[in-house]
């Protein structure tokens, strides 16, 4: 089958690494486990830190990557496919698909059983396919972490990237006042299309918050605490900018701030978060949609950090 790998690292130049060709089919590690066709699937940071090297040893090659998708399972029932896998040899018990088992961008995938939620009415296949990861730990920032049903405002540090777009779209659903920085004056326009304030880094917002979602980390940390209410919640699930800011303590027991740290979500938190998005009418910022044959542009278009919002594959295309 077709199939998207690393066939080597390269930390300097990660698209060099990417190789399109034939692969095996899928084998199935447990009972428990089956084969879904893929019709689409969407791309995250998470796949070019893999053709660097982060999180793949030389032994693992050729890895195919890919996290998050949507297809068809045996019985032909369309289906989100949940990208956390049980691992017992990760020391964290589980991983995600690209990491010890083959991802998702291939003509088939295989995965536990359990790991196939129904994809909802009203819900495309390239839409679906954006929410597994980038929009799940959104999600989990915002709800299970970050406690928004108890606040009333939000800060989104760095939006244009998938989490943090995600996080602006979903928090202005929610119905909170949501604030967002970005360097790039096309995509405060673009916030400011989705409803939220958009700011430049570092700007004094016009309230403190309650909520603050990190993902830039140290260049936008000491921002995040300034920009605090007092018990706000700073949640953290990436560091794209440095993962060692300086952090004043005194502002984080005098304020009573909590700093929280997550990574993706629960399969009941993804089932929360497609249901949320079909009854509400939310759709996931797509910033482009490439067949799979030109999956190379995508990872260009990725890597290029332009992108605002979900790079999507079309694998029927």
């Amino acid at each position: 089958m077709r199939a998207a790998f690393a066939s080597a690292f390269d930390a300097d130049n990660p698209l060099a690494t990417l190789t399109v060709g034939d692969r095996p089919e899928p084998t199935h590690p447990d009972p428990d486990w089956v084969t879904v066709r893929v019709r689409a699937s969407s791309l995250n940071h998470h796949d070019l830190w893999s053709l660097r090297g982060v999180g793949l040893t030389g032994d693992q090659l050729p890895m195919i990557l890919g996290c998050d998708a949507v297809g068809t399972d045996p019985d032909g029932n369309e289906v989100v496919i949940y990208p956390v896998v049980p691992t017992p040899g990760d020391p964290r018990g589980v991983s995600i698909l690209s990491e010890h088992f083959p991802g998702t961008f291939a003509e088939r995938v295989a995965v536990p059983r359990m790991n196939l939620l129904p994809l909802p009415a009203g819900l495309s296949a390239t839409d679906a396919a954006c929410l597994p990861t980038a929009w799940l730990t959104a999600w989990r920032m915002l709800t299970t972490k970050g406690r928004v049903a108890d606040g009333e405002s939000v800060l989104v540090q760095g939006a244009g990237g998938g989490v943090a777009t995600a996080a602006v779209a979903l928090g202005v659903a929610l119905g909170k006042r949501v604030y967002a920085t970005s360097r790039d004056a096309a995509k405060r326009e673009r916030i400011a299309e989705l409803g939220a304030t958009a700011l430049e880094p570092g700007a004094r917002l016009p309230e403190r918050v309650d909520v603050v979602i990190e993902t830039v980390g140290a260049a936008t940390f000491d921002h995040s605490l300034k920009s605090a209410a007092p018990m706000a919640r700073i949640v953290v699930s990436g560091a794209t900018s440095g993962h060692e800011p300086k952090i004043n303590l005194r502002r984080v027991f005098a304020m009573q701030l909590e700093i929280l740290g997550t990574s993706m979500g629960s399969p009941d938190e993804l089932t929360e978060l497609l249901a949320f998005c079909a009854e509400h009418a939310v759709r996931p910022v797509v910033d482009s949609v490439v067949p799979f044959s030109r999956i190379e542009e995508g990872f260009a278009r990725l890597a290029s950090g332009e992108v605002f919002g979900k790079v999507v594959i079309d694998h029927t295309a």
